[in-house]
């Protein structure tokens, strides 16, 4: 049976086939939002920039967040639809421009365009995340996710095994921005494959969404949810997606690696941890949403510090402990997401929805221009990119604790009941 037809529908408007459509969606952004992650080493060569370079390159595209943040926004008062089909036709427009700024090697246009391209990326991904939180059924919400970060792994697994196929055949890593900007082929097929929202039309019609303000969340009534939520999102974005993103720059530039040899041990121990989702929806309905991201975000956090700090005393070879804790954090990790999503889609009412994911991003790209600006300032000091990254993934510990003890727990109740409407 199809991923799709397993995560069954409960708006009735959105078939399984409109959900296959958002999981293809989060297949392609997936692909699209790996880039900057896999041709680390090579951006950084393109550029010729060292190790506090490419991360200072990074922080300065990261104000994409403010972008993600309004289209998330726009997604509450003018429809999810609308706003989900306008930034994936915008992605490979914007991925094209990108690669032309990279062919000319002028740095501040490639930053430019990848912050657009990435406020396009990041929108989609999180309106389609709302979008599967109010089409399907309360018992089917956790694994829905799961499918969604699964397809998003799918996606970036094959930008995964391009590079290695570009760098043997001689091609520079800019195709894989191409490819992206191949997806307006897709384009034409997308309006009468995704409905509107029956949960949004709803709130539109009841005039919800028109009185819904920016500052809501943080008003009297949801407070208690979206400050706790903020904090951990923060900490969690400084300790896991330093961690995700130079993975692939640790394994080459770092260890010395062959782009072949890293691209086989990601792709491998990285395919072999998407069990993480299935467990993640496992443990959402089993033990809750709660308990779920605690405990993985501890393990995720453990696996990171093993990752860029092992391993101790040349105890194996480096591709063998690289390949066991990147297996360790992914899977960690993965399981995580699934939990996080579930409980911060379900938390808010329909009007806020996006909003909420919006203010996620941007306090998540607070969290990245913090890491990155870290590892650029302290890379020398402390000895590398490596030992800096180890110590921002301890900050999993604090950002545990946070949600353990502020966040409610979700499992069992309707969407409606969840968020208090």
């Amino acid at each position: 049976m199809s991923v799709y037809l397993m995560a069954k529908p409960h708006d009735t408007s959105t078939g399984t086939g409109s959900i296959a459509a958002l999981y293809a969606i989060l297949a392609y952004q997936g692909y699209a939002m790996a880039i900057n992650g896999i041709g680390a080493p090579f951006i950084a060569a393109n550029f010729g920039l060292g190790d506090a370079g490419i991360a200072r390159l990074y922080a300065w595209i990261s104000p994409s967040a403010l972008g993600v943040l309004l289209l998330s926004r726009l997604a509450d008062r003018v429809g999810r639809r609308r706003v989900l089909l306008a930034c994936t036709a915008a992605t490979p427009v914007a991925a094209l421009a990108a690669a032309a700024a990279a062919v000319a090697r002028n740095a501040v246009l490639f930053v430019l365009c990848d912050m657009v391209l990435y406020a396009f990326i990041g929108a989609a991904v999180f309106v389609a995340v709302v979008m599967l939180a109010e089409s399907l059924a309360m018992e089917h919400r956790a694994r829905g996710q799961s499918y969604g970060g699964l397809a998003m792994a799918v996606g970036a697994g094959c930008c995964l095994m391009l590079m290695p196929l570009l760098e043997h055949n001689g091609l520079s890593w800019r195709w894989l921005l191409v490819i992206v900007g191949g997806g307006l082929l897709g384009v034409p097929l997308l309006p009468r494959a995704i409905p509107e929202s029956r949960r949004w039309r709803e709130a539109a019609d009841s005039g919800a969404t028109r009185a819904a303000r920016l500052l809501d969340l943080f008003g009297a009534r949801y407070r208690a949810r979206a400050v706790p939520i903020a904090v951990c999102v923060l900490l969690s974005v400084m300790a896991g997606t330093s961690a995700d993103a130079w993975s692939y720059y640790r394994a080459v530039s770092s260890v010395g690696l062959s782009a072949a040899t890293a691209s086989l041990l990601v792709l491998t121990c990285g395919g072999l941890s998407l069990v993480g989702f299935p467990l993640g929806a496992w443990a959402c309905e089993r033990f809750g949403r709660v308990p779920t991201v605690v405990v993985c975000w501890l393990l995720a956090g453990a696996g990171a510090v093993a990752y860029y700090w092992g391993p101790p005393g040349g105890s194996m070879p480096p591709a063998y402990w690289l390949g066991a804790s990147f297996f360790w954090l992914k899977t960690a990790d993965n399981a995580a997401i699934v939990g996080f999503r579930s409980a911060s889609t379900e938390l808010f009412p329909t009007a806020l929805r996006g909003t909420m994911i919006g203010w996620t991003v941007l306090i998540g790209a607070v969290g990245v221009v913090v890491a990155q600006s870290t590892i650029a300032l302290l890379a020398g000091p402390l000895g590398g990119l490596s030992r800096v990254v180890g110590y921002l993934a301890l900050l999993s510990l604090p950002g545990a604790l946070v949600f353990g003890w502020f966040i409610d727990e979700t499992r069992g109740l309707g969407l409606e009941a969840a968020a208090g409407e």
